[in-house]
């Protein structure tokens, strides 16, 4: 699927700010999921945008402005193309995270941090879930998947970058980035190595609450988890909405949770206080066409036989000159 993204954020100064220095993290990453076609950061006042990419493989788009300034906005647009994830058809069995060279290539996955540090009660909750899956590593991921979307409930407001993990599952209540963090947590306490990834959904009725004109959808950032999967890979899951990280998933990074991959960070010289307003914008360009199997085994029989008369109008040529 190709998407166009445009992320605009804009803060407002109650007096004159200086020396403005920021890190974006919103343009999408290229991985095997998804290629990034184009991108430009714009800022008002203009900088110079650097782009490189950090520790954890995201996308950071770097700049400082130094003119007293009462606004900054920051408009970041892309194109990016999504592919359906490739189906697993086999699963390890629970032994196989176990292995020292696995664990030591995920170790920054299985560390509590401050936002996925987990205690007794997520202890035992992912313990549980494991019980009932059995030993199939597949299952268990799925069953976590599963849980934490039934004890949360979407609501906006409940909780803050900073609630503690235990807390948001007391509570039973959060966004995006609580699902995301409760299910590392719970992944982790098992010795599964799972990390938070940051990004945009396309839709028109998630629990994010997205905006519809046709094609094009306002949305917020969204978050969700993958988990690694020894012969595998990493597993995307989306538990706020039920659901596996398909071609409406737009990823712009990940890393052990929400502080590695915010979508801005900042500081500035002043005592001024700021307005934000953060606005998404994603335009669905065109879905992936649909592949004729048929017809395109009857093409591929096609050139097969066009390759093959070819071959034998050239050996009766270089036959006929030898003759001469």
């Amino acid at each position: 699927m190709r998407l166009d993204i445009r992320y605009r954020c804009r803060f407002d100064y109650s007096d004159g700010v200086r020396e403005s220095q920021n890190e974006l993290r919103v343009v999408p990453t290229t991985d095997p999921r998804q290629q990034l076609v184009s991108a430009r950061v714009i800022t008002s006042p203009p900088s110079r945008v650097f782009s490189y990419t950090d520790y954890w493989g995201t996308r950071v788009d770097s700049f400082g402005i130094r003119e007293p300034h009462r606004s900054l906005e920051v408009i970041a647009e892309a194109s990016v193309e999504t592919r359906r994830p490739l189906l697993v058809s086999a699963s390890p069995r629970m032994e196989a995270i176990r292995d020292p060279s696995f664990r030591n290539e995920h170790l920054e996955y299985l560390q509590p941090t401050p936002h996925a540090s987990w205690g007794t009660r997520i202890g035992n909750e992912a313990t549980r879930q494991s019980d009932l899956a059995g030993p199939d590593l597949v299952s268990i991921v799925l069953a976590i998947h599963r849980r934490v979307g039934a004890v949360m409930r979407y609501a906006p407001g409940t909780t803050y970058v900073g609630v503690e993990v235990e807390d948001v599952l007391e509570r039973g209540t959060g966004v995006c980035q609580d699902y995301a963090h409760l299910a590392v947590a719970m992944c982790r306490s098992l010795g599964i190595p799972a990390r938070y990834v940051s990004g945009y959904l396309f839709t028109t009725n998630d629990a994010t609450g997205a905006d519809s004109e046709g094609d094009v959808v306002r949305v917020q950032t969204h978050a969700w988890f993958e988990a690694a999967i020894p012969g595998v890979g990493w597993l995307g899951l989306d538990p706020t909405n039920a659901q596996q990280v398909g071609v409406r998933h737009v990823k712009t990074g990940h890393g052990r949770d929400y502080d590695d991959v915010p979508p801005l960070r900042g500081v500035f010289s002043g005592q001024a206080l700021a307005d934000l307003e953060v606005v998404v914008e994603i335009r669905r360009v065109g879905e992936p066409p649909a592949i004729d199997i048929a017809a395109a085994r009857q093409r591929a029989a096609a050139q097969a036989q066009a390759r093959f008369e070819a071959s034998r109008t050239r050996a009766a040529m270089q036959a006929a000159q030898q003759q001469q």
